[in-house]
């Protein structure tokens, strides 16, 4: 990446200007540099005067670019580095990501299938009760808990049910009948 990169337009501008005025006043600076040499040693030899050096600073600031210029490509590499891990980890969770929905359509179509089974097995199952003699059935519900007994009675066509819970005890017929009537009561209205 150049310098060019690291600075906008009025920026570079302004880096221009002050870049331009440094190195006209070292230049300003060597030449006054030697002629006050020259002025203050009066003419021993008729050789011509040796300039007095400075240090180079336009040197130094080369320098100091060309740090600044290698701290930046290194920190472009350590930016790309770390681009590339974050584009790895996204390719990775997109993946498992995809494989997470694919199991969660599995695992839908799973439950529905057994949604369905024990929905079929709960008729069935139904159908039977509904058969049976109404005192064989009261019975048998008596021994059920009124929670196992209400779910069951309150899927039976409701002539059914009513032999069934008229053969009961009337404690028993009475328990289940109000889980029965208040199964729904917490439901919204609308």
């Amino acid at each position: 990446m150049n310098i060019r990169g690291l600075l906008s337009g009025r920026e570079m501008l302004t880096f221009l200007a002050v870049f331009l005025a440094a190195a006209g006043a070292l230049r300003l600076g060597q030449g006054v540099g030697a002629a006050m040499a020259l002025q203050s040693a009066p003419s021993e030899s008729a050789e011509s005067p040796t300039p007095v050096s400075c240090p180079a600073p336009p040197i130094a600031l080369a320098n100091a670019l060309k740090e600044r210029d290698t701290q930046v490509k290194a920190r472009e590499i350590a930016l790309e580095d770390r681009k590339a891990a974050l584009d790895l980890a996204e390719k990775a969770l997109t993946a498992r990501l995809e494989q997470v929905v694919a199991a969660e359509a599995r695992l839908r179509e799973t439950l529905t299938i057994a949604d369905g089974a024990a929905e079929q097995d709960l008729s069935r199952l139904t159908a039977v009760y509904e058969a049976m003699k109404p005192a064989d059935a009261a019975a048998l519900f008596e021994t059920m808990s009124p929670e196992f007994a209400a779910g069951f009675l309150g899927r039976m066509r409701p002539e059914a049910a009513a032999a069934v819970i008229s053969g009961m005890k009337p404690e028993t017929g009475y328990s289940v009948s109000v889980l029965i009537a208040g199964r729904n009561a917490t439901a919204p209205k609308e």
